[in-house]
């Protein structure tokens, strides 16, 4: 468990970061955090490892105090993911993985188990990928590498920093998807922070809002959407409302975006009922899929149109928080 008491981040200038926050964080669980710009939430993961020191309060890490660990035990225990995927260009993607094992003194047929074990993990075939540099993997093969760096040495506890932001939307609900079921097989405690509350939704077994420095509700998904505690969080939710549309229908999309006749129908069917992020699923194997209802095939989703319809929704939630 994660345990935040009385906790204060207070900088030289007088500017309170995080104002005495009080929070649990339970083992196993997947804790997304997530507010506007400046609310305090990436402090708030930094100051679990130490990266930045808190000023006043205490925070626990199984009912130990930071601050009594070895720093670098600390962190060995605390696997960490960035934005800013930070693999070393001149490594291979076996010595990126392999960077805290070898601190550790780990020998070389444990790390070379543990590479093979952690790229088959996330769908990655080491033969093909171990020797690999990461200018010569995509986005999302990189930030792939970027996860299961984090878990080389086996942590108990996973941060994780906007790691998905920087992608194309197709690869980051992959990507979104690779962690869910990466934390079914590993049951790590997770704690992710994230600007956009579909991704919360999606992910999050609870969600804890921030404004200002301070916690203002800590729940399930389904508890934020359905008893949001103020305004904030009502109007924090409505703004992000495309991310509570589980069933976006695509016969909208495809009334928004329909394709010329000339294009020839994909090989690859899916129904109308079909949610979008099953759409989206297949996009990352198939150039476009046809859609179809009750036998007829009524239009075509392609890769493109698909990243047209999310960058406009994006672009709206964008205007909507100006």
């Amino acid at each position: 468990m994660i345990h935040f008491e009385n906790v204060t981040k207070r900088y030289q200038d007088g500017n309170a970061a995080i104002k005495s926050l009080d929070l649990k964080i339970n083992d196993g669980e997947f804790f997304v955090i997530i507010g506007p710009s400046g609310c305090g939430k990436t402090t708030l993961l930094k100051m679990m490892n130490r990266l930045i020191e808190l000023t006043d309060g205490t925070i626990f890490v199984d009912d130990k105090k930071i601050s009594d660990y070895n720093i670098h035990e600390l962190r060995w225990n605390m696997g960490y993911v960035l934005q800013q995927i930070a693999l070393f260009p001149h490594m291979t993607i076996e010595e990126n993985i392999a960077v805290v094992p070898e601190l550790k003194k780990w020998n070389n047929e444990k790390i070379r188990q543990r590479t093979d074990e952690l790229l088959e993990m996330v769908g990655m075939t080491p033969e093909k990928y171990r020797g690999r540099k990461p200018k010569e993997l995509s986005g999302g093969e990189q930030q792939r590498i970027g996860v299961i760096r984090a878990l080389a040495s086996d942590p108990g506890i996973l941060l994780m920093d906007e790691p998905f932001s920087a992608l194309d939307p197709i690869s980051r609900e992959k990507l979104q998807d690779d962690i869910l079921e990466l934390q079914r097989k590993i049951n790590k405690t997770i704690v992710f922070v994230t600007h956009d509350m579909q991704e919360a939704i999606k992910l999050g077994d609870r969600i804890c809002l921030m404004k200002d420095g301070e916690i203002v509700q800590v729940g399930t998904p389904k508890e934020i959407i359905e008893n949001p505690v103020n305004d904030f969080v009502r109007d924090f939710v409505g703004t992000h409302s495309a991310a509570v549309k589980e069933n976006i229908c695509l016969e909208d999309i495809i009334e928004q975006l329909l394709t010329s006749h000339s294009v020839a129908p994909s090989t690859v069917i899916i129904p109308v009922t079909a949610s979008l992020r099953e759409a989206l699923m297949l996009l990352t194997e198939y150039e476009q899929l046809s859609v179809e209802k009750e036998g007829q095939i009524i239009g075509i989703i392609t890769r493109q149109t698909a990243l047209q319809y999310l960058a406009e929704g994006l672009q709206e939630v964008g205007h909507g928080n100006g």
